[in-house]
């Protein structure tokens, strides 16, 4: 077996790894990778393989940075099946035509700069219809469904429990009279993630590539966040307050209206107005609701019990319309706010921002990491003064971090399906993090009693 490494090496961005075995070629992920505008639309744009060469791809999860790029494979030229859960095929496809309408203003809105400055018009690097062709493609299977997608490889899927229908990959190879099993990881979750299964650990591989993507650090347990969230939310709302919530659209968002919904009916916050506004937060809503059996036990109970879905109750309202998110800036009644985007860069977030940031009673939440240079970065890191839509704004609003909010597994859940693996696992294989992480992580894997680590650079390639 041969495996490329096309992505999320040694970053932790356009996941995307190629495998030759048996004379056929299999590709895992099929992300964005997300960086300077130029050189990722060169990367994007540009594959180092022929699509059309490719026989089969499996999809572990719908975040971008995982399958963002597939309208590009597709139009491209590959016409293989796309094997992945159901819920991430859906999870996908809403996914990816929002990305492909946000290239679209993309580059409509670069090709008029350029056009001042009299340089070239820009093409998106996909558009909303190229990224409806990729549903025909799907081919869901459901976990521990035994599916072969290429000669001599039999495969299944095991929760990773990292958001909604997200999967590790799990490969039985058969090749030249020898026989091994591969496991691929994909974004691991944490145990005790509000409506998620724990991850499933691996079963004896002989090779294991896991992300390492907070290989170097530990974290609250998820607990901690949701107390810490409510505490901020109850103090808001009785002071007069609005809470406002930059959150992205699929994970975060559905956690954070679980985690309301349970402090509302076990009488922890009074019953308050909460609203979900954006339209990609409610189409991904909608698709999580259509999936409960894909929830935890504990998510299940309190269906069962308190008699209503885990995504809706009394009180919260998933906003449509442009003139509906308008309106909720002339109210000025307590309520709870969550919109995109996450860093607070683009989407209705900022419109909300822009209303609220200047008055005490309001507060801000970041629960996500913020990238540098980012809105959210700046009010994350207490800046007086922020710009939004270009005009100077004076942060008045609270401004709390709640750094307990992740889907991602952190060095001790890491080191913990790291161990699972032993003692059959030879090999271990890190991806999807940068040498900051992966470093001090290979110093646990050693103690553990790994030998054989491997931390490839990008477009390396193995034989294994």
């Amino acid at each position: 077996m041969r495996i490329f490494f096309n992505g999320a090496a040694q970053t932790v961005t356009g996941s995307q790894y190629l495998i030759e075995v048996n004379g056929q070629r299999l590709l895992l992920e099929c992300g964005l990778f997300q960086g300077k505008r130029a050189e990722s639309f060169e990367r994007n744009q540009k594959f180092r393989f022929a699509p059309e060469t490719v026989d089969a791809m499996i999809l572990s999860h719908a975040h971008i940075d995982h399958s963002g790029n597939l309208p590009n494979l597709v139009k491209n030229g590959y016409r293989g099946p796309i094997f992945t859960t159901p819920a991430t095929a859906r999870l996908a496809d809403v996914m990816l035509r929002d990305s492909g309408h946000i290239q679209e203003q993309d580059a409509i809105f670069i090709t008029k700069r350029n056009a001042r400055r009299g340089e070239p018009p820009v093409e998106p690097l996909y558009t909303a219809d190229d990224a409806a062709q990729v549903v025909d493609f799907f081919s869901p299977v459901n976990y521990y469904e035994t599916f072969i997608p290429i000669k001599g490889v039999s495969a299944y899927l095991a929760d990773s429990g990292h958001i909604l229908g997200a999967a590790s990959i799990v490969l039985d190879i058969e090749e030249k009279g020898r026989a091994y099993r591969f496991c691929f990881s994909g974004d691991i979750g944490r145990n005790n993630l509000p409506l998620l299964n724990d991850p499933v650990l691996p079963v004896e591989p002989d090779i294991l590539m896991m992300e390492c993507t907070y290989g170097d650090k530990n974290r609250d347990e998820p607990e901690v966040a949701h107390h810490e969230f409510g505490e901020v939310v109850k103090r808001t709302i009785e002071r007069g307050g609005k809470v406002i919530v930059p959150a992205f659209s699929v994970g975060r968002t559905q956690e954070l209206v679980y985690t309301l919904n349970q402090l509302i009916s076990a009488g922890k916050l009074p019953h308050i107005p909460v609203y979900v506004d954006s339209p990609l937060s409610v189409q991904a809503s909608n698709v999580f609701q259509s999936f409960p059996e894909y929830f935890d036990e504990e998510a299940r109970k309190f269906v069962v019990n308190g008699k209503h879905p885990a995504l809706n109750f009394d009180g919260l309202t998933y906003i449509q319309s442009v003139d509906e998110s308008k309106a909720l800036n002339e109210r000025r009644e307590p309520m709870v706010i969550i919109s995109a985007s996450g860093m607070a860069e683009n989407g209705r977030i900022r419109h909300h921002l822009a209303n609220n940031i200047n008055d005490p009673r309001n507060a801000i939440v970041i629960v996500s990491w913020q990238s540098p240079e980012t809105l959210g970065r700046r009010l994350a890191d207490h800046n007086r003064w922020v710009y939004i839509f270009g005009e100077p704004y004076e942060v008045k609003a609270e401004v709390v971090t709640i750094n307990g909010f992740s889907a991602h597994a952190d060095q001790a859940m890491l080191l913990n399906y790291a161990k699972a693996a032993l003692p059959k696992a030879k090999t271990v294989i890190l991806v999807h993090g940068e040498e900051r992480a992966a470093k001090p992580f290979e110093a646990k894997l050693r103690e553990i009693g790994y030998e054989d680590i491997r931390y490839p650079q990008l477009f390396d390639f193995m034989d294994l």
